[in-house]
Order: structure tokens, then sequence, then C-alpha cells
């Protein structure tokens, strides 16, 4: 760890990047110029990271994942093995569509579950929760539990990622004891 991060032998690391410390690259990896990752992150085996793309401190990126440009992970994201980000809404490979990425957004604590696609332009919210081979065809609200294909909310997550039960606008999380409250414009913590 020379330069305060870890790659692996086997991973290719194009210059200029920045790359925060602690952060751990694993096997057969990509890592792009223009590429920025934070401070403590662990990038899984054959991950590929376009330039542009951004992630934040303390993410887990595991195997087989595909982070292409105009996407941005804030902090403690969890992306799931093999799931997958889109950067053109209409693709041809005919048709050269780089000027019409569409920037996608992932919110702080947000988990990412495997084999689940992420349709580009949409935003999911801070500590939402995607389960496992859904696709995400819109917007999803922050502490959303959201499943399907396409993806639906179907519940409430707390931060620690345990499901919210409202039985009322206002839900205690039963695990870990944070508060949250619900109203039309969604879950906030009290």
């Amino acid at each position: 760890m020379e330069k305060g991060y870890f790659v692996h032998p086997t991973s290719v690391v194009d210059e200029p990047v920045e790359i925060g410390e602690g952060t751990k690259i694993w096997h057969f990896s990509h890592i792009m110029s223009g590429v920025k990752i934070g401070r403590n992150c662990i990038i899984g085996q054959n991950v590929f990271i376009g330039s542009g793309a951004v992630l934040g401190d303390n993410i887990k990126v595991q195997n087989n994942v595909s982070i292409y440009d105009g996407v941005v992970l804030e902090d403690d994201v969890f992306c799931g093995p093999s799931m997958v980000f889109t950067n053109v809404f209409n693709p041809r490979s005919f048709i050269s569509r780089k000027k019409e990425f569409r920037k996608t957004v992932v919110g702080k604590g947000a988990t990412i579950g495997a084999n689940t696609t992420v349709v580009c332009g949409n935003k999911v919210g801070r500590y939402a929760f995607i389960g496992a081979g859904s696709v995400v065809t819109k917007d999803v609200p922050n502490y959303a539990l959201v499943y399907g294909n396409p993806g639906r909310v179907k519940g409430w997550t707390c931060q620690c990622a345990e499901e919210i039960v409202f039985r009322s606008p206002k839900a205690k999380c039963q695990t870990c004891g944070r508060q949250y409250k619900k109203d039309r414009s969604g879950v906030k913590p009290i």
C-alpha cells in the first residue's frame, strides 16, 4: 500500500485517478483514468469503473459490477454481485450516444442487491434497499424497500437495513431503536 491504497497485481489502474487511503482493488479489475474513489472502499473481483464515475467513502462493490461514466455513488453504498448500471437509455451499437449518458446517483447508505439493474437517469435514495434481481426504472425514495421487475416500493427500511413497519405516521426500528416519520413526501428520521 505504497500509495495508501492496495491494487492487486492483476488489476489495471489508468492514470490519472483519485483513490482514497485504505481502498482495496481486487483481482482482474479495471479502473479508467478520471475516476474518483474515496477512502476505505472495497472494489471486488472483475469490476470495471469508467472515466467520470465517482465513488464516495466506504463503498463496497462486489464481484462482476460495471460502473460507467455518469454514475455517482455517495458514501457507504453497497453494490451486490453482478448488479448492472446502464448509461444510455436507448443504445444501438451503430449509433454513438456518448453525449447522451444519463446521470445516475445512488444516495448515502443505499444497498443494491445482487443481479439488480439500475436504468440510467434514476436516483436511488439515501438508505434505500433494492432487493436482488430487481429492475430500477424510476427514482427510488429515501429509506424505500424496493424489489421486483419493474421495481416497486414494497415497504420501508431503517438505516440499519431492517424493515420499518408503520402503523401510524411514526415508527421505531425494532432492531436499533431509530425513529422515523412518514408523510406524503416520504420517510424521514426523527
